[in-house]
């Protein structure tokens, strides 16, 4: 199923359940923690590697070999080094078979997922075959393969083999049932293609059902691989940036396109505390709004930004005086910056603090579907790792910045709040506030 997530408005009044309020205001929602996550970007595999990475702005950028870039005015990406194959094994499976013939089908968006599916198992210590349901997010989900069926039917139209699998898997919701077959799992499973707020949107909607009690246990994340039509089209704009991007720059001259994978095990509080998990972080608020200002650019002072992150903090009980870092939507062209910037300094208003505010996107790009995804486990990371992900590529903070504090190299920061912000064409806006895990209920 492919869902458009819902626009929560100016008149929200409830709060999810937050230590911060007395029991008798507390409403009845379960608290949402994190059990288990895995992410695949081009700074490399797994939570160690991506940590190391994000944490000193690393360079996921280089020339693109995926695709023909002739004629083009970029020719680089965050290009993931994917391997040739996945192993039945990595996964714990005993079908082999099955395994031959996906390894000899599957499209590159399904490899990206997979591998952070794998970690995300790992890490989150839930048993399999489970019916859990699953929410993703994408935006070009197996484009790749409809690519290599349109090129083969223009070069020998008479060639009929292996295209019928080329359709099938350009179908958006196979990855997801790749996803399934690996886990053994026959619950629901839903997709958002949401534009760039998709993502956060996926991760909002399975809050949403485990603060609700619909479920205890909801998988959830985003994926995206690079596409010759998505980056043919995103150049045709003049949308790309020739060089490494350089997101709230003064001379930052465009996006830079990546590809990637996160998955995340969302689990109610009471579940993971009953058996014994090991909780990464928790997740306290989400709120998405649509602006009609344009159908690709932003309100340039932010209305809608701004009030995704306002309605965000109400939701999760927080003043914005208590976010301390926010990892911004930060895709380095001028009129995404220029609005995120100014709709930051109004919803932070004065403070006795200085709010620490990046882009991760200088490292490893725009992911598209899945940056919400991945940018949410970034700042997972950062929480629990107390430092602050640095904009690696920075070196002239635009003035409209001037409110907060950009840093452009490692830090540690003492951080307890956190809000990771995504934005799209068609004015969608999500937001995400995350807070610190300190190893016991915090009640």
């Amino acid at each position: 199923m492919i869902f458009r997530a819902p626009s929560y408005n100016s008149e929200i009044h409830e709060n999810s359940a937050n230590p911060n309020l007395s029991s008798s205001a507390q409403p009845a929602f379960s608290r949402v923690v994190v059990t288990g996550l895995g992410i695949t970007t081009a700074l490399g595999r797994g939570w160690n590697e991506n940590e190391t990475g994000f944490r000193h702005g690393a360079n996921g950028f280089k020339e693109v070999s995926l695709f023909s870039t002739q004629g083009q005015r970029c020719h680089i990406a965050a290009e993931v080094d994917l391997p040739k194959e996945l192993s039945a094994y990595q996964f714990g499976s005993p079908d082999q078979r099955w395994w031959s013939r996906w390894n000899q089908r599957a499209d590159r968006a399904s490899r990206l997922l997979l591998l952070s599916v794998r970690e995300a198992l790992e890490s989150s210590g839930w048993n399999t075959p489970e019916s859990i349901p699953i929410v993703l997010a994408t935006t070009s989900g197996g484009m790749s393969m409809g690519e290599r069926y349109l090129e083969t039917s223009l070069r020998a139209p008479q060639d009929r083999v292996k295209q019928a699998a080329k359709v099938v898997q350009y179908q958006p919701q196979r990855q997801a049932l790749d996803m399934a077959e690996t886990l053994g799992s026959s619950g629901p499973q839903w997709i958002i293609s949401n534009a760039c707020a998709s993502g956060s949107n996926a991760i909002g909607m399975a809050w949403e059902w485990v603060r609700s009690g619909k479920y205890s246990k909801v998988w959830t994340g985003g994926y995206d691989s690079l596409a010759k039509m998505t980056f043919a089209g995103f150049d045709s704009l003049q949308a790309l940036s020739p060089q490494r991007c350089r997101p709230l720059d003064a001379n930052r001259n465009g996006l830079g396109l990546g590809e990637g994978s996160a998955v995340l095990a969302l689990e109610s509080l009471e579940s993971a505390l009953h058996r014994g998990a090991n909780i990464l972080g928790e997740i306290v608020g989400y709120a998405a709004c649509h602006d009609t200002h344009h159908l690709t650019q932003p309100h340039p002072e932010g209305d809608a930004a701004k009030l995704s992150m306002t309605n965000a903090c109400q939701r999760a009980g927080l003043q914005a005086e208590q976010i301390d870092y926010v990892n911004a939507h930060g895709t380095g062209t001028a009129l995404n910056d220029s609005a995120e910037a100014n709709a930051i300094s109004r919803w932070i208003g004065q403070r006795s603090k200085p709010l620490l505010v990046s882009s991760t996107k200088s490292s490893v790009g725009h992911l598209l579907g899945a940056a919400g995804a991945v940018e949410a486990v970034v700042t997972l990371m950062a929480l629990k790792g107390q430092w602050a992900p640095p904009t690696g590529s920075l070196e002239n903070p635009d003035p409209l910045c001037h409110s907060f504090s950009t840093p452009n190299q490692a830090c540690d920061a003492d951080l307890e709040y956190a809000l990771s912000n995504s934005f799209g064409f068609g004015g969608a806006n999500a937001t995400l506030i995350m807070r610190r895990w300190k190893g016991d209920a915090q009640s």
